[in-house]
This record gives structure tokens, sequence and C-alpha cells, in this order.
């Protein structure tokens, strides 16, 4: 049995908080500049220029890429043979989200209640979601998630015989709904099949993969890349004001449901697709 500190866990949670919020990952910078090179419109080519630019002074001087920072959303994969000395794991991360957006100078933005929406002044709690996996280290995925893109993220139970062309037109309507609210380019989760909440989660999953990365199944491969193309020819553009390039990547995850259901979610994500991790 291997054992991680307590403090160890808050620190590298604190780290990736601040991270997350002033750095672009690699595959989303590069995918951006790809975009530039794509991007028909005069105007969509200048947005993406300055969403780049705006990513270079983040990180050149350590502020947040986008003024909503977000609430945090955690995935945590923690090995059967680790052991945290010194408090739990849930207590060590939502630590580690206060500590990071308090050092960061990082907006609070969630409230305590959702009806009396009191402000709990520290950005916690996360939202954490715990996996248990054979090892002794411990993987930590954060996700802050801006209400800009959440608010325009949807599920629908659709009915089995609505099928393929029903997830397509679903996921179009949804990303069409948004327009430029999510700030596009977008990155666009699909999480299909389980329950309810499952293809939710599933939708979230699936935006922690690397841009471009496809889905293992090649069937579902190919339906990432015809709904990418599908949804870059809504002509929403860069910032919604039109062009060639209104999502970065479609990514998709699935999951085995019930004989009579079609659950289907799509989340969406604005241009800096924000997630990182740690392993420990």
């Amino acid at each position: 049995m291997r054992t991680i500190e307590y403090n160890e866990v808050v620190e590298a949670t604190a780290r990736l908080c601040e991270d997350v919020n002033f750095e672009l990952e690699p595959d989303v910078e590069a995918a951006i500049k790809n975009a530039v090179e794509r991007e028909a419109s005069p105007t969509g080519r200048d947005i993406l220029g300055l969403l780049l630019e705006n990513a270079a002074i983040a990180a050149r001087d350590r502020v947040p890429i986008c003024q909503d920072t977000g609430i945090m959303v955690v995935f945590v994969e923690c090995g059967e043979d680790v052991r945290i000395a010194g408090g739990g794991l849930t207590a060590a991360i939502t630590e580690g989200v206060r500590v990071g957006y308090d050092r960061g100078y990082l907006r609070k933005s969630v409230v305590g209640d959702p009806i009396i929406r009191k402000n709990t002044g520290d950005n916690t709690p996360p939202v954490i979601y715990f996996e248990p996996v054979a090892g002794d280290t411990i993987k930590i995925s954060v996700m802050p998630k801006g209400a800009g893109s959440e608010n325009m993220s949807a599920l629908r139970m659709l009915k089995p015989a609505e099928g393929l062309q029903g997830i397509k037109n679903f996921v179009l309507e949804t990303v069409e709904k948004a327009g430029p609210n999510a700030c596009p380019p977008l990155s666009v989760g699909v999480g299909i099949g389980g329950t309810m909440e499952k293809a939710a989660l599933l939708s979230k999953q699936a935006l922690l993969r690397e841009l471009g990365q496809r889905h293992p199944d090649p069937a579902i491969a190919a339906l990432e890349e015809e709904l990418t193309v599908l949804l870059n020819r809504t002509g929403i553009g860069p910032g919604g004001l039109g062009g060639r390039i209104t999502t970065l990547g479609v990514h998709i995850e699935v999951f085995p449901t019930h004989i009579a259901m079609l659950p289907v979610a799509v989340n969406l994500n604005c241009h800096a697709v924000r997630h990182k991790t740690v392993i420990l």
C-alpha cells in the first residue's frame, strides 16, 4: 500500500486550478492555429488570431484566459493500493481548489445553494467524480466549466427508433441553438447511452480527450468526423460572426443502455477547452 500525503494532493490540485486557467493545452493551441489556416472569413481569422494573442498574454502574465474561471469539475482515478495520510481525498481536493482560486486571484463563481444563491467565497465545493482503478497512483483531471458553454449544453432522451439520424439532428440543433453564446469555435462532447446521468457524464469525459484523437471504434470515429463536418457547415464561425470553423472537434463516448432508451447528451466547451491532468 502506497501512501500519499494530504498536503501533496492539496498542492497538486491547487496548481492544476491555476495552470488550467492560465495556459492553453498544446493540442488546443495547435488546433486554433490550424483553424486560422482553414478559415475563409477574414473576420473569423481575425477572431482566431485574437484568441491566440489572448492566450499568449494569459500565459505570460499568469492571468486567466477567460474572466469566467468556472465551477471546477474534477475527475479522479484512484488506485486501489494507495491511501491518503493526514486527511480524506475529497477534503484534500476541495482544499486544493480553495487554495488555487485564492492564490491565483481567480474569480469565485460558486453559490452555496442554487435557490438562495449566496456565494461560497472560495469557489468550493468542486464537482468530483471518483473511479477506483488498479494500481497505486492517483490521477486528477480538472475541468473548469464556465456558464457560457455549460448553459448551452443539453440532454435528450431519444426514442431508439430515432436512431443515428436522431443523434445527428440533436447535436446540430444544440450547437445551432447555442450560436455565439458558448464562445465558438467549440469543442463538442457527446455522450450516448447508459442512463440520463451517465450520458451527461460521458459527454463531459469526452472533452478530456486530446483534440483530434479519434474514438477507437471506427464507426464512432467516423461519426465524430461526420459531425465535425456538419457543424462546420452551419456558418456560425469563430465568435458566432460567421465562417467555416464552428468547432475544433467532436468527441463521442458511448455506453450500453436499456432496450427502450437512447439517452444523448451534448456538452459544449468554448475554444479554450480548459483541462489539465496530474498523476501522483
